[in-house]
C-alpha cells in the first residue's frame, strides 16, 4: 500500500466528473487499498478517488474513528448513485482533506437512498442517515466535481476566499502530503 499526495483546491481534477468503473480488477483493488491508507494517514473519514488524482468513481469511508460510530465497518462505494434524499435538511460544519484547515456549515439532506457496487462487484441499495449520509454526499460531490464552496451561500464563499487562495497557493502546514501547485 502507498500513501498518495492529496489533491487540493485549485487542482483541476477536483472540478471534473469522474468516470465509472467497468469492472473490479487488481488495479482497482490497489487503488482502494491506497485510498484507505491515504485517508487514514490524513485522519480523514472519507476520500474520493479524484482526491488522489484519479479519474475514477470510487469512494472510501471509515467512520470507526468517530465517537458513536466505532462499530461502523470501513466501506468502499464504486459508482455510487444517490437515488433519493429526504426533505429534512440538516446544517453541520464540514471539513475536507482537499480544503485543509477550512470548515464551513453545509446544508444537506438528513437521509439518502444510495446504490453502489462493492469490491466484489455486487450491487447494493441502502438507506442511510445522519453522519453516514453526510459523508457519502460530501464524497459523491467530489465525484461530480463539486466541493464545499459550491454548497454555501455567496456571503460565506466571500468569507472563505482568502483561505481558498492560501490552499490553492499551498501556504499550508499539514501532517499529510498534498500535490504540488499546478501550472496555469
Amino acid at each position: 500500500m502507498a500513501i498518495i499526495p492529496i489533491t487540493v483546491y485549485g487542482d483541476k481534477i477536483l472540478r471534473e466528473k469522474t468516470k465509472l468503473i467497468e469492472s473490479v480488477n487488481d488495479e482497482v483493488i490497489t487503488i482502494i487499498r491506497n485510498m484507505f491508507e491515504t485517508m487514514r494517514n490524513a485522519d480523514g473519514i472519507g476520500l474520493a478517488a479524484n482526491q488522489i488524482g484519479l479519474d475514477k468513481s470510487i469512494v472510501t469511508i471509515d467512520l470507526s474513528i468517530v465517537e458513536g460510530y466505532e462499530k461502523y465497518k470501513p466501506i468502499v462505494l464504486i459508482n455510487p448513485e444517490i437515488l433519493s434524499e429526504s426533505d429534512e435538511i440538516k446544517t453541520i460544519e464540514e471539513g475536507c482533506l482537499s480544503l485543509p484547515n477550512l470548515r464551513a456549515d453545509v446544508e444537506r439532506p438528513k437521509m439518502i437512498k444510495l446504490r453502489y457496487m462493492d469490491a466484489d462487484e455486487k450491487i447494493h441499495e441502502i438507506e442511510v442517515d445522519d453522519l453516514f449520509a453526510r459523508v457519502i454526499q460530501h464524497e459523491y460531490d467530489h465525484l461530480i466535481g463539486k466541493m464545499i464552496p459550491d454548497r454555501v451561500s455567496d456571503d460565506i464563499r466571500k468569507l472563505l476566499k482568502k483561505e481558498l487562495k492560501k490552499i490553492e497557493n499551498r501556504e499550508l502546514d499539514l501532517n499529510y502530503p498534498i500535490t504540488e501547485k499546478q501550472k496555469k
